[in-house]
């Protein structure tokens, strides 16, 4: 996909998309309308009320208008559901050249969000879930390299749109490669499968992956990872992945330490799930998607960070040799883990991606990120993940990120009292709390365990975001989050402020 920008509206080529919400850019789009097509702008505010996802298809003169409704704001993700609508819908209608007129919106910011909202949803509504069916459908006109795009924006705003346009181009692009993985089953995405992907992805993009085979995982003692796999017929595979820019400033790089839960399929084990919505458990990698997908587009976009991540990948699964309720295992930090209920598979071998980074790399700041506990989607639903960090600068950085990117978290706490719950008669801690409450704290404390006393590490529950229903979908599909909230943050992160909770 490529770009061109400019200030006249002549320059525009024969297919126009124009968006327009109900208030900041209404008058002015509605002015532009009038404009390029020669109608009245009284029969534009007669017809046409920009209502969320409204269009309105216009020829004129050889060429074509889409008038795109916004809803009440200029926002980003009104733009991108707005514009992902308008793709897969309209897809026959696009052609390989059109412009995005943008010059209309009055206030510089929410231009920003606009032009990035609508470009990530027109790569995202090429999407398509089907990549296991045996007819395949023909080709959008999105999904062909030479499309070019040319940007109607004001004079002084061209600076920041050439960054941000190839820049939401790869956010997508990554978000889509994590989408595919996500919405994969079981079988199509066995533990050596990621493992291929992150190599692949390593050496497309320029930075080190190294996947450690179950020979590999038994010499370093990745206990916990081991014991979730004894009921499968797939060896467990544990990655590595470090990145570091090409081109590096004068200034001492920052090391983010980043751990991604990989359980390919989770059938709970000996403490076996419901069948009704079993079949979703395929999704139980979002955690280690969002942060291999971190990786990548943080290489793609060569982010001036250190990045190391682990990714302990296996499925949970049963079998004569699989672990059961009330065994004690042992973890990679030495300690050792009553197990209460086999269900609660992904803190074991999270607990020891945390150890071995902590260990191994000692990173200024230390982030997990995990579909941990039906408790999160409980509390949040599909709106939000849950946050845990005792660092207070860290915590707000991380909610900033996420107001910025859309990509929602909220807090909770950590509070020592909690630590009641995990404590066991026969180990150094249990895996599940006896409660029925307050699952989602009580799974962080768990890995709070794990992670070395770090004075900068968070934990991100985001069971209820990486697997939502979808109008793009006939079930429930992958939205491709974390990558676009944990870059947002490696980007803007300040690494001088003092790092205490």
């Amino acid at each position: 996909m490529q770009f061109s920008f400019t200030q006249d509206l002549n320059n525009l080529p024969g297919s126009i998309i124009l968006p327009v919400s109900k208030n900041g850019s209404y008058e002015g789009g509605l002015s532009i309308a009038s404009q390029l097509t020669g109608i009245e702008i009284t029969w534009f505010k007669d017809h046409f009320s920009a209502e969320m996802k409204e269009m309105m298809v216009l020829p004129f003169q050889g060429k074509t208008l889409f008038l795109m409704g916004l809803g009440n704001e200029d926002r980003f993700t009104a733009a991108n559901k707005t514009m992902r609508y308008l793709v897969h819908n309209h897809k026959s209608k696009l052609p390989k050249n059109f412009g995005l007129v943008l010059s209309h919106i009055p206030h510089e910011e929410d231009a920003k969000s606009v032009m990035e909202g609508c470009v990530l949803g027109l790569e995202l509504g090429r999407y398509q879930i089907g990549i296991y069916k045996t007819e395949k459908t023909d080709l959008q006109v999105i999904d062909q390299k030479d499309v070019f795009i040319t940007l109607q924006i004001q004079k002084d705003w061209t600076f920041w749109a050439q960054q941000l346009a190839p820049k939401t181009v790869s956010t997508a692009r990554t978000q889509i490669r994590i989408m595919d993985l996500v919405n994969a089953p079981a079988n199509k995405k066995r533990p050596e499968v990621l493992g291929q992907w992150a190599k692949d992805s390593g050496e497309q993009f320029g930075y080190s992956v190294k996947v450690l085979d179950k020979t590999d995982i038994e010499k370093e003692g990745l206990h916990g990872l081991l014991a979730v796999n004894r009921g499968s017929e797939d060896p467990p595979v544990f990655i590595l992945m470090e990145y570091k820019p090409k081109k590096q400033t004068k200034e001492k790089l920052t090391t983010f330490g980043l751990i991604g839960k990989g359980v390919t399929f989770d059938t709970g084990g000996i403490s076996l799930k419901p069948s009704s919505n079993m079949y979703l458990m395929k999704s139980d990698m979002g955690g280690a998607a969002a942060i291999m997908g971190t990786v990548e587009l943080a290489a793609r976009l060569q982010l001036q960070v250190h990045l190391v991540a682990a990714i302990p990948v296996t499925d949970n699964s049963i079998g004569s040799t699989a672990i059961k309720p009330s065994d004690v295992i042992q973890s990679y930090s030495g300690k050792t883990i009553e197990i209460i209920d086999t269900d609660a598979e992904g803190r074991l071998i999270l607990a020891d991606g945390l150890s071995y980074i902590a260990k191994n790399y000692r990173p200024d700041v230390m982030i997990n990120a995990a579909t941990l506990t039906g408790s999160a989607v409980r509390t949040f639903g599909n709106h939000a993940g849950a946050l845990f960090s005792k660092n207070d600068n860290l915590a707000d950085q991380l909610i900033a990120a996420s107001n910025a990117s859309q990509e929602r978290l909220w807090r909770l706490p950590l509070w020592d009292s909690y630590a009641d719950e995990i404590k066991s008669d026969v180990a150094d801690v249990r895996n599940l709390s006896m409660k029925p409450t307050a699952g989602a704290i009580s799974a962080a404390k768990f890995l709070e365990v794990f992670t070395d006393n770090h004075p900068a590490w968070a934990h991100m529950d985001i069971a209820g975001m990486c697997l939502q229903d979808s109008e793009f979908s006939g079930q429930r599909a992958a939205t491709g989050f974390g990558p676009r909230l944990l870059t947002t943050f490696l980007e803007n992160y300040k690494d001088k402020c003092k790092l205490v909770g």
